[in-house]
């Protein structure tokens, strides 16, 4: 089934003061891929000027901004149509000797970057102590076992918007049990790397499951490479595998190479962001 979606990613940035010379980076153009068609994109500003595409080491398509006059507030609207699916259903299980050919896999200079540590994706004495704590061990499958993983962090964990920031560390929520998607999937991959699986963090949308229209933020998962099967995406915040309804817009490391904005201005002033996602299915 094909799921079509129109989507409205609005970031808007507030300063008590004129700021000069804004440099901003922007990844929330969708990816374009054999299961994803983007239909029409667009971005808008406020002040408006020059914007720049270009495409980052992962292979998402990045957009770059520059606004040399004074101004008091940023606010970049990006519009998406977007086509998903079909998602073809993962198997339950690899067909034999999975984790002899995940460590032969481990050669390839395109899954290298996924199998270390990174910013927020790494082992630490707090993970550890939570693997030791839930006794989360891989099994004799590498898919059932990421699958299992997932379960079991939706289930240890409560989603608590607001418990955490963007800059959060993983031992946050390791420490205190909530967090929101983005902590999830830094957790996840954490492990899903230290068993020796290639495992990317995906930054995109979570869209409505039917017609209907949804208001929230940016949505973060991750997405576990298998021998013979590829990336597949688990969901661990709400206990799914990636389908229809997730929207990829980027994928990294983790979230430090792909958040939706960054960016630095001249001038003394504090900031304050807003950013809301509206997603139509059609």
């Amino acid at each position: 089934m094909i799921a079509r979606y129109a989507i409205t990613h609005r970031i808007r940035f507030d300063y008590d003061a004129p700021v000069h010379s804004e440099v901003t980076t922007l990844r929330v153009c969708p990816i374009r891929d054999r299961t994803q068609v983007v239909v029409s994109f667009s971005i808008q500003t406020e002040p408006d000027g020059s914007l720049f595409e270009f495409a980052d080491p992962f292979g998402n398509s990045g957009h770059f901004l520059d606004r040399a006059g004074a101004h008091r507030y940023l606010e970049i609207v990006a519009r998406s149509n977007v086509e998903v699916g079909p998602i073809p259903a993962a198997p339950e299980r690899l067909v034999g000797g999975g984790w002899d050919a995940l460590r032969s896999a481990a050669a390839d200079v395109d899954l290298w970057p996924m199998l270390h540590a990174s910013a927020f994706v790494r082992s630490s004495p707090a993970l550890e102590r939570f693997i030791a704590r839930h006794d989360l061990r891989p099994g004799d499958d590498p898919l059932a076992s990421a699958r299992d993983l997932q379960g079991r962090l939706h289930r240890v964990f409560e989603y608590a918007p607001g418990s955490t920031s963007a800059e959060s560390p993983i031992e946050v929520i390791l420490e205190t049990g909530r967090g929101v998607c983005q902590d999830y999937a830094h957790v996840m991959a954490s492990i899903l790397r230290k068993w020796g699986i290639p495992c990317r963090y995906v930054s995109g949308y979570l869209a409505p499951a039917d017609e209907d229209v949804t208001r929230s933020e940016s949505h973060a998962w991750v997405e576990g490479w298998f021998p013979g099967t590829g990336w597949i995406g688990f969901d661990p915040t709400n206990e799914t595998e990636g389908d229809e309804r997730h929207v990829r817009v980027a994928v990294g490391r983790d979230y430090a190479d792909v958040p939706p904005s960054r960016g630095v201005f001249r001038g003394v002033a504090t900031s304050r962001l807003e950013a809301e996602v509206t997603i139509e299915r059609s």
